[in-house]
């Protein structure tokens, strides 16, 4: 297993750590849990990084850092809508769209076919991380000015997940007009 793929997985691990901490609703832990996330966080960028630059990209890299990305986020989101800072509609639309995509992926994976992240996909990966992170901020310090800064940085995130939804399904349109 290349180093890339090591990262993709670490990043999964890091998962239930984040959790565990986020779970306990005191300063301390809540930083905690913001550092782990946006150590995960940066372990995506450094994962595509590193496979790129040493031409490791493999099958599996394109179906686990995605899996890995959504599982991160995941967790975060529903943990921020238990806290009561970002509203479910907002995780409801990111995760949807998750769920669709993914959908996506697998009948194309049944027809021998890997769709790879498109640009769209990397910048919304971006905003999440950048929302949850606003989020995650806001959750420890309640400043007026990170909780201002939430609100923008989740509306970025929503567009952009629905803007690279529709992207993901018409780019791959093929995938969809092959099911019997």
């Amino acid at each position: 297993m290349n180093l890339a793929n090591k990262l993709t997985l670490a990043r999964i691990v890091l998962v239930p750590f984040f959790l565990i901490f986020i779970s306990f609703n005191s300063k301390y832990t809540l930083i905690i849990a913001t550092s782990i996330f946006i150590i995960a966080a940066l372990t995506d960028k450094l994962d595509g990084y590193i496979a790129r630059s040493r031409n490791q990209i493999t099958n599996f890299g394109k179906f686990m850092d995605p899996l890995a990305d959504k599982l991160l986020v995941t967790s975060a989101l529903i943990s921020l809508v238990e806290y009561q800072i970002i509203p479910t509609w907002v995780a409801m639309i990111i995760i949807g769209r998750e769920f669709a995509v993914t959908g996506l992926r697998t009948i194309a994976a049944s027809e021998g076919l890997v769709i790879a992240a498109s640009w769209w996909g990397k910048t919304k990966t971006v905003t999440q991380i950048v929302a949850i992170i606003s989020a995650l901020v806001y959750l420890i310090s309640n400043s007026i000015y990170i909780e201002y800064l939430t609100y923008l940085s989740l509306f970025l995130a929503v567009l952009a997940t629905i803007i690279s939804g529709f992207d993901y399904f018409i780019k791959n349109r093929k995938v969809l007009s092959s099911i019997r």
